[in-house]
Order: structure tokens, then sequence, then C-alpha cells
């Protein structure tokens, strides 16, 4: 070939050379137009969730089968979610206002965290739950029930806060179902409420008395006592002035082993009949009141059976040799499988990168239908309310017989939808 016939053959073939193997145009960056923000992990960087839960104090075995429920939640998928590793940060919460404060703050320090597991009492969620919702992120528990957390009457509680969830029951009708068996099955026509002043326990009184007085119940005396009292003495009394013929006291322990034991010691307290909630639907209250308790009634959320429910009692048992002591690890591990799932959907990769949208993961978890979790079929309304309400009015007949004879010992099941 000559000189010239080369040179017309590289001008014809440079153009060519430049639009194929010339410099490529770098791809678009990652534009989050997510309107409370996105968490951008980079390959191998680990999903982090906060988990707040009350770990020490009188309720520290409500926490402790909290994290139980989810960390059996995490192990079905490997310890991975999008094959990403999850990394845990954990913060006490100690049961209270304080602590819920305290531990949140933790939490939302890191802008990395996607969301929060938790918490145990529902004292600490009113003020959790409003920081974590600030921040845009979401929060879901297995164990707060109280009403004003969500919603009372159809309508938003004082303390309900976008992107907060749960899968226990709205105690709403806790305090319903125990009013509708006094007034209905009992005949009782005068009661008393005792509260310890927290958003849980006020939620249940209030109910209570609402549905009781709804259904031409006099409510005789409605007073609360303070958390670490022990002298119910005077409390008691006045319940006995006030001609009352059921007590109904949600409380804790050990608040409300010391009302069952002193009340137990007056003899006015014969005719009385003694009613608690699901705080007291606790292997270690009946085992300390033993005798005492024989007789009382207590009010709760209905247990799950089946299949799914004994499986994983199998897996929990593996896992920590050591039977549940409550049932509540049970709407844990649903509450960690909700978040799962949602994270799931919400979450788009980029260039490598795994995107989360904090609104996107809200819209998620709002858009949760008709999952079938252990506990039944989850639904998140717009409240945040994931699980049906049903609610078991219980008697303690067998005190041989402990948490399990008291469970299927069920003397009236309650559901707003039931009509009575």
């Amino acid at each position: 070939m000559s000189l010239n016939s080369w040179l017309r053959c590289l001008v014809m073939v440079l153009p060519l050379v430049f639009m194929f193997s010339g410099c490529e145009k770098e791809k678009p960056r990652f534009q989050c137009r997510d309107d409370l923000g996105c968490v951008v992990l980079a390959p191998g960087e680990p999903l982090k969730i906060g988990v707040l839960q009350a770990l020490s104090g009188k309720v520290a075995n409500l926490g402790r089968e909290q994290v139980r429920g989810f960390e059996l939640a995490l192990k079905d998928r490997d310890g991975e979610i999008l094959g990403r590793k999850v990394a845990i940060q954990t913060e006490d919460t100690e049961c209270s206002p304080e602590g819920g404060a305290n531990a949140v703050l933790k939490i939302i320090a890191d802008p990395q965290h996607i969301a929060v597991f938790g918490t145990t009492c529902s004292g600490a969620a009113a003020v959790a739950s409003k920081a974590v919702s600030a921040a845009g992120l979401v929060m879901i528990s297995g164990n707060n029930s109280a009403p004003f957390l969500t919603s009372v009457g159809g309508k938003p509680a004082p303390d309900y806060h976008e992107g907060y969830f749960r899968t226990a029951p709205n105690e709403e009708n806790a305090g319903k179902a125990a009013a509708t068996y006094a007034y209905n099955y009992l005949k009782v026509k005068k009661a008393a409420v005792i509260n310890d002043g927290d958003i849980y326990t006020r939620g249940l009184t209030q109910g209570f008395c609402a549905a009781f007085e709804a259904l031409g119940g006099e409510i005789v005396l409605d007073t609360s006592v303070n958390k670490g009292d022990n002298e119910m003495a005077p409390v008691l009394t006045a319940v006995l002035n006030a001609d009352a013929g059921l007590l109904f006291f949600p409380l804790f322990q050990p608040e409300g082993y010391h009302i069952l034991f002193q009340a137990r010691k007056m003899t006015g307290f014969k005719d009385v009949v003694l009613m608690s909630d699901g705080a007291l639907i606790d292997r270690s209250f009946l085992e300390a009141a033993g005798e005492q308790a024989r007789g009382m009634y207590f009010v709760g959320p209905a247990s799950p059976s089946g299949p799914r429910v004994a499986q994983l009692e199998e897996k929990y048992i593996a896992a920590y040799e050591a039977t549940p002591s409550v049932l509540y690890y049970l709407s844990a591990y649903d509450a960690a499988g909700l978040l799962f799932s949602a994270i799931e959907t919400a979450a788009i990769e980029d260039n490598g990168n795994l995107v989360i949208g904090r609104r996107a993961l809200r819209r998620a978890m709002y858009a949760m239908e008709n999952v079938q979790g252990v506990t039944g079929l989850l639904n998140c309304d717009g409240f945040g309310d994931c699980a049906r309400p049903v609610f078991n009015v219980l008697q303690l007949e067998d005190v041989d017989a402990g948490l399990d004879g008291l469970k299927s010992n069920v003397k009236f099941s309650f559901s707003p939808e039931k009509k009575e």
C-alpha cells in the first residue's frame, strides 16, 4: 500500500476509533429525591438498626424477650437483609421516659441508622417515637400497647407520631374487654381502678372506665399509686370505702404483686373481684403469688397458636436453652419481620450502593397488608397499628397449672368487630 493510500485509510478510521474508544461518559451520580432523605450504603457496608429495650430493672425479662424475637427473625434470614449484614446498636431504656430519651439520642446521632426496633415500655416509646419521627426514621415495637401511642376511638392519640408502628394490639380494646366481662358476665355494677401514672396503665384504666360507664356501670374510684410504692393499705381501704365490687389494676411488678398480696390480707376484699392485665400474665408473677392469685382475673391479648407458633418455640428453646417466660417474643418476631420486608421493598441498587429512602421505607410499612405473621394476619393502618385486636379474659383457677393453665382458661374473648 502506498503512503498516500495508508494516510487516506487512517483519516477514515480515526473518527471511528475516537467514537468507540474515547472516554466513556461517567454515570450520573445518584440524587436522593426522598423528602426525608436517604441512607446510602457503599458496597459491603452493613445495614444499621437501633434496638431500644428495657434491659435492666423490673421488666428486663420483657425487654429480653423482645430482643430474642428480633434475633430469631434475623436468624431466619441468615443474619442478612438484601445480602448485607445487619449492625445492631442496642440501648437500654430502663422502661422510663428519661431512659427512652437518652437511648434514642444515641441511635439518631448516627444518620446511617435506618430504623429503630423498640421499645419495651410505652412510656419510653412516647418520648422515643417523637424523636424518631422528627429524624425521619421508622420505629416498630412488638411490645408497646398503650392506646395513647397510636389511636383512640379512631382518631390520632396524644402521643401519635408518623413513622411509629407496632404489632402488639392496641390496648384500648383491653379495657373494653375487661369492662364488658365485668358488667355483662360478672354482673358488677360498681368498679374501682388503679393505675401507676404512666401512659400504659392510664390508657387501660381510662378505656375500662369509658366502656364500663357506657354499659351502665359506675366507677366509684379512679386513682393511682406511684411506681416503687409498696404500702398499698391506704388505696385498698379507699376501694373498700367506695363499695367497689371489682378492682381493675393493670400494674407491673412489684406494685401489682403488692396490691394482690395486701388485698388478700384484708377481710373486706373477700367479695371483691380482682382483675389485672397482660403485664402480670407472667411466669415469675404467678410463681411469686402462688395461692394468693387463685381466682384472680387477667385481660390480655389472645394467645396465638398453631404450627408456626410451635415451630418458633422450638427455635427459641434451641437458641436459648430455655422456654419463653412470656409470649411477647412472638409479636417481636413479627415486628422484626415486617421491618425487614419493608426495607427489602424500599431499597434500590445504584452503582453497587444500596439506597433506602426514609419516606419510601415509611410508605412500605404503611402499605403492609395481609402479611401472614406468626401471630396472625398483619395489616398496618394509618396510625401504625398492625395487629388485629383480640383480647381474652382469663381466670387463674388451677395454680399448679401455672402460666400454661392460665392462658388456656379463657372465660371471654373480645374484639371490636364482635357484637356483644
